[in-house]
């Protein structure tokens, strides 16, 4: 009896020691739950989004594949690839060739246009509220829809030091080599902060830095909001100082942050930041307010650590902020580098560690738990490292945006109370005005009074048909997913079968379509009882659905083509029914 005890016990032990209780000290890198074939070796990070993950490589093929790991699609771009991929809410996925071609691909693999930018993609590009596309080339950012109209072009005085990021409040953050911090809104208006810090320097060095200052720029940077006054900039240096720039107040705050180690990457959400640290360790810090006192505006005078972990990366993995990457979101903190990842909750427990061997680049963390490394040997593996989804407000075809840019409800033009706005020789030249402006791709800062006054030309009964049908034509090049509403409400109502087209037509050159209000007004006019009688509306109607289904795939296009299937019998007009054969067609052709 006591050999068998002792028998039990030894077996016990030895378990204990092979799989301890602690599952944070865990490491599943040989766990992978699939692995496919790539044909190449991965360029730049895969980008998981919309329950798939997208990867390319150095062949100039970029691969989507499930979260399952089926292959979705394969899309050859015809020469080599910049080490750039980013992918929009509706998982639309861009590329740039390294000869400056932009290009933009569907969720189903369909080519849906092309940029020649003139020189590769220095950063990867940014996405907006609405779509729009933020695309930074040398010393240049250059700023287009979603379907690849372009809306303005900024030269910067220097290229970005760190990557440029979308900020709290729908704006991009820039650092440039040149040390100035700028805040560019969507719109293309820009505020600047010349950050000027000196550098500590060695006695022997004095003589020298007295004749000129030696300046530096930001290690790393993210945005937060603070109390009251809302989005702050947080820039971290590498002698662990801080800076702090509240636009609302026009103020910059200046503080020393104790941290253990410089900083290499940041990401920031709602008032509070995460940070990477060159040792390896991850730091979650928030704005450290005064006492209270009566006349006390909460203004922050620092940030204050809350917390600080090691995480799986070394110190010698960090040779400059492109090794590492960081998300912060409500399930937590990943720190993520080519030797692995770590998953942190916000009050900085550690949920799990995992270490990668052979990964050509970061790997992506998607929003179900599941982790994305692309190897050297030319292999996309998969991890499932944690069961929690990130809750996102969902729409009928895509995610919901953080804000919007108000294009959607631009209020009143400066026009709307000018009696004469609807003569026709006001019409003529306000509206050539506007034309000229797209065709230049400088619509910039008059973006929102653009919008405002087409939209109040396109609806209205005094202004003459032609001129609306204009207005209605010019707010597709210039409009997004917030244009939608409008157009989808002004079809419905509107009883003028041009402008009807007009609208049609803007819709489906616009593309998307994320809460499926254009559909289902298309759907009411092809349906009983108030079924559209008029070939000239009908056709716009079906190459505009055809557009939709193009330009978004699945699921968007399922129940676009069940619209066409029925516009494809439609006995009255034989144009109407070709023209949805044809678009029916060109679908199921990639």
């Amino acid at each position: 009896m006591k050999r068998y005890l002792l028998l039990l016990l030894t077996t016990i032990s030895i378990l204990f020691f092979l799989f301890p209780l602690n599952a944070q000290e865990d490491e599943y890198s040989d766990m992978h739950i699939w692995r496919r074939a790539l044909g190449g070796s991965v360029i730049g990070n895969p980008v998981a989004q919309v329950e798939s993950v997208v990867a390319a490589t150095d062949g100039g093929s970029l691969k989507s594949f499930s979260t399952q790991g089926t292959l979705l699609w394969d899309y050859y771009a015809r020469g080599r690839l910049a080490p750039f991929v980013s992918r929009s809410r509706e998982g639309t996925s861009y590329i740039c060739r390294t000869n400056g071609l932009f290009i933009a691909i569907n969720r189903s693999g369909r080519e849906l246009w092309q940029l020649s930018l003139g020189s590769p993609l220095v950063s990867p590009v940014l996405i907006g509220w609405d779509g729009r596309l933020f695309i930074f080339t040398d010393k240049k950012i250059t700023c287009v829809t979603a379907a690849g109209y372009k809306l303005w072009t900024r030269t910067l005085a220097s290229n970005p030091a760190i990557a440029p990021f979308i900020d709290s409040d729908g704006g991009v953050i820039l650092a440039l080599e040149n040390f100035e911090i700028q805040r560019m809104d969507a719109f293309g208006n820009i505020i600047s902060y010349s950050v000027l810090k000196e550098q500590t320097v060695l006695p022997e060095q004095e003589e020298k830095a007295a004749l000129q200052a030696r300046r530096q720029v930001p290690a790393a940077a993210t945005s937060l909001k603070v109390e009251r006054y809302g989005l702050a900039i947080l820039l971290l240096y590498e002698d662990r100082s801080m800076e702090m720039i509240i636009p609302a107040l026009g103020l910059l705050l200046k503080a020393q942050l104790d941290l253990p180690s410089p900083p290499l990457v940041a990401a920031g959400k709602e008032s509070e930041a995460a940070v990477l640290l060159k040792d390896g360790k991850v730091a979650l810090i928030a704005p450290d307010y005064p006492p209270p006192t009566v006349s006390s505006d909460r203004i922050p005078s620092g940030m204050k650590i809350l917390w600080t972990q090691a995480s799986h990366i070394n110190a010698s993995e960090l040779t400059n902020a492109g090794s590492a990457n960081l998300l912060f979101d409500e399930r937590g903190v990943y720190a993520l580098s080519k030797g692995g990842a770590t998953g942190f909750t916000g009050d900085g427990r550690r949920l799990w560690m995992t270490r990668l061997s052979g990964a050509a680049t970061i790997p992506a963390f998607g929003d179900d738990g599941v982790l994305f490394s692309g190897g050297a040997d030319w292999v996309l593996y998969a991890y499932r490292l944690e069961d929690r989804v990130r809750a996102k407000r969902r729409l009928l075809y895509g995610e919901a945006s953080d804000g919007d840019y108000g294009t959607g409800d631009p209020g009143p033009s400066s026009w709307v109370d000018y009696y004469y706005r609807f003569s026709e020789a006001e019409l003529r030249e306000r509206l050539s005005e506007i034309q000229w402006t797209i065709r230049l791709g400088a619509v910039g800062s008059n973006e929102k009074e653009y919008a405002a006054y087409l939209m109040e030309v396109a609806s209205s009964r005094e202004a003459s048909i032609q001129y609306r049908i204009e207005a209605a034509r010019l707010l597709a090049y210039i409009g997004s997913r917030e244009t939608i509403p409008f157009l989808a409400n002004l079809f419905t109502r509107e009883s003028d079968y041009s402008v009807k087209a007009a609208v049609a037509a803007s819709i489906g050159r616009i593309g998307v379509d994320p809460e499926g209000l254009a559909l289902r007004a298309f759907e009411n006019a092809i349906l009983p009882p108030a079924r559209l009688l008029n070939d000239e509306a009908l056709l716009a109607v079906t190459s505009a659905i055809g557009a939709l289904c193009r330009f978004s795939g699945p699921p968007l296009s399922e129940m676009g083509i069940r619209l066409l299937t029925l516009l494809s019998g439609y006995d009255a007009f034989p144009i109407v029914r070709n023209q949805a054969q044809r678009e029916i067609r060109s679908l199921g052709n990639r």
